[in-house]
């Protein structure tokens, strides 16, 4: 890769770090500030109340991945990038400084909501911004590579949230960090927003979108160029289902799981999450280059497999782990196996659309995905918790990840497409290899 790649990969990921990061935060300090903004009584239900509201910020995805996958699409990468992190950071500010309960009442609750609904409309569009911007960034045979480091992004992002609650745990009292100590992270999200503000400001157009003449196209980045690509659309859904529930498992709800579940410690629950997600974060780019080698399918297949007949007995082992090292073990193994689906998964949804669409493409179902299965994984589990089912939510996972493997074993691969393809044109019909400016393989 030349140097100017680098740079717009780093740029790109700089940015996706302090966006996941703010969105992350919500999830891993809700143990701590889920009381202050209900009444006194039963923290579970505290808790589950507070993930209700991080649940409703992914409902909000599905209209930030059409508003700004159509900017994207129609003004450029570089614009729908900058004005996700702009977004997030005004909803930082307003988290950073939400009334309590016992100052404001429920309306603690209602700035809360509306934070996390601009959170959903910014993450919306970042998802798809950035997959399709550090896709379309690198050379043609360092693609999987290249959009491995979306993930490294949001876990550095998550990692350096779960860094500070670590440092905080060990510097403040239980009762400073459930008093005002919470407040700290998206105080720091909003200073990092406004730093990649800039970097992005600055940051270079890809040249497969300066190059392809898509601004010529009057159908791009709109809902009707999207329903010619629908089979594509769908397959992202498809394809997105297992490997969200499975990530929003083993990452934002992993530590939560530990705790209450386990009975670990809330500090070394939190050093296992780290640990292990260090790890994971590590192997993205390798996993990247391995699909760039031997294509994207079988590193689907491998997670869907893995996550189907592994989740259940990791789980309930996770569930009597009791000690550190136990527990990194198993965090570890989970990790490794949805590591074939964080990977490459930009890089494959970016793939199966040409530059026209390609933004809202990736966006739309991706963020219905995540609205659907990502958002609601953690409320999911605390409603099993609740309910006294707790392993009922084992066989959900499980049972999601079975549904994208029946997805993985029937798509085709899409390693060699010619991303520069321009235009939103309807794809190929049949199984005839795709030519410059047709669509891509979707299902069989």
């Amino acid at each position: 890769m030349g140097r100017e790649q680098w740079k717009k990969i780093w740029v790109g990921s700089a940015g996706n770090m302090v966006e996941w990061f703010d969105w992350f935060v919500y999830a891993t300090f809700a143990v701590y500030f889920a009381d202050s903004f209900f009444p006194e009584g039963n923290e579970t239900a505290n808790l589950m109340n507070t993930m209700g509201i991080f649940a409703v910020g992914f409902f909000m995805r599905p209209v930030g991945g059409w508003l700004l996958g159509r900017i994207g699409d129609r003004r450029g990468r570089k614009a729908a990038l900058t004005l996700t992190v702009t977004l997030m950071s005004a909803s930082a500010v307003l988290i950073a400084v939400a009334p309590t309960y016992a100052v404001a009442g429920y309306g603690g609750v209602a700035v809360l909501m509306v934070a996390r609904l601009l959170q959903g409309l910014s993450v919306g569009g970042e998802y798809a911004a950035s997959a399709t911007y550090l896709t379309e960034a690198s050379a043609p045979d360092r693609r999987g590579f290249a959009s491995s480091f979306q993930y490294v992004s949001m876990t550095a992002g998550q990692l350096v949230g779960l860094g500070l609650l670590i440092v905080l745990q060990r510097t403040m009292s239980e009762q400073a960090l459930h008093d005002w100590g919470w407040r700290i992270p998206f105080v720091i999200g909003a200073l990092g927003a406004a730093v990649v503000f800039y970097l992005r400001r600055t940051m270079l157009e890809t040249e497969v979108y300066a190059e392809s003449g898509a601004a010529e196209d009057e159908d791009r980045g709109t809902l009707k160029a999207l329903w010619a690509h629908r089979r594509e659309a769908f397959l992202v859904v498809a394809l997105t289902m297992g490997g969200t529930v499975a990530y929003y498992t083993y990452t934002t709800y992993l530590t939560k799981f530990l705790a209450r579940s386990a009975g670990m410690e809330k500090s070394t629950a939190s050093l296992v999450s780290f640990c292990a997600l260090f790890v994971f974060m590590c192997l993205q780019p390798l996993a990247g280059m391995l699909s760039d080698r031997v294509g994207r399918r079988p590193l689907l297949i491998g997670f869907a497999v893995g996550s189907t007949f592994l989740t259940v007995p990791i789980m309930t082992m996770l569930k009597h782990a009791g000690t550190f090292w136990p527990a990194l073990g198993l965090s570890l193994l989970a990790l490794v196996v949805v590591t074939g689906y964080t990977s490459i998964n930009a890089c494959v949804k970016a793939e199966l659309f040409p530059t026209g669409i390609r933004a809202l493409g990736v966006a739309l179902p991706y963020a219905v995905a995540n609205a659907l299965f990502g958002g609601t994984a953690e409320y999911v589990a605390l409603w099993f918790k609740n309910a006294g089912l707790e392993a009922g939510y084992f066989w959900y996972v499980a049972g999601c990840a079975a549904v994208s493997l029946v997805v993985y074993l029937t798509m085709r691969e899409t390693r060699d497409i010619d991303l520069a393809r321009t235009g939103t044109a309807v794809p190929a019909p049949g199984g005839a290899r795709p030519a410059e400016g047709a669509g891509v393989p979707t299902a069989s």
